[in-house]
């Protein structure tokens, strides 16, 4: 396959209607925490607003700065992460790191909808821009867990 069919493969219908359409991009008004993350390589930003309830986000609002394939991956977590635990969002994390990096399986439901980034695999270079709204929402959490203490 030629380098243009490649990159047609990866900015797929799919991922440029994901990127047209992010759940809670609006910023939380009175947050918990707040986490921004950049992925030195491309210059992608991610800030994630979260308020916690009960061990579990109750509240996320997110600015996305980033390529398609960042935004993909913000509208797949923005998607799924309401009522989730800080253990749901490190386990996507991770099983999303392992499906970019080693060829790991699809993360699981809710976070199935990663699979529509499976071509990116051979893409090293924009792994960091997809993992960014999952990394940043985990520090965020964290430092709402802190908070809270």
């Amino acid at each position: 396959m030629s380098g243009d069919a490649d990159m047609i493969k990866l900015y797929s219908q799919r991922i440029l209607a994901l990127s047209a359409d992010i759940p809670h991009l609006d910023r939380l008004e009175a947050p918990q925490a707040t986490a921004k993350k950049r992925s030195p390589l491309c210059g992608s930003t991610v800030t994630v607003d979260v308020t916690l309830r009960d061990g579990r986000i109750a509240e996320y609002g997110q600015d996305v700065k980033a390529c398609a394939l960042g935004q993909a991956s913000a509208a797949v977590s923005g998607a799924a992460i309401l009522g989730r635990s800080r253990a749901e969002v490190e386990t996507a994390r991770d099983q999303l790191k392992a499906m970019l990096k080693s060829g790991g399986p699809v993360p699981d439901a809710p976070f199935e909808g990663f699979e529509v980034l499976m071509p990116a695999r051979d893409y090293k270079n924009r792994h960091a821009s997809i993992l960014l709204t999952l990394d940043a929402t985990l520090d965020a959490f964290d430092k709402a867990l802190e908070v809270a203490a």
